[in-house]
């Protein structure tokens, strides 16, 4: 009988993390740089529709 204190398993998790990826790969650093430019277009747009 197992314990209750035994690890779950986690093979899962793994075949989760290991299945092909069919879209396209981008970069993290790509995808924050669209976020803040984004932000500062929003930012900058309502600056001049306020004035």
């Amino acid at each position: 009988m197992p314990s209750l204190q035994q690890p779950q398993n986690q093979a899962g998790i793994m075949s989760f993390y290991d299945a092909p990826e069919l879209g396209p790969k981008v970069n993290v650093k790509s995808i924050l740089l669209i976020v803040v430019v984004f932000s500062l277009v929003i930012i900058v747009l309502n600056h001049f529709a306020t004035v």
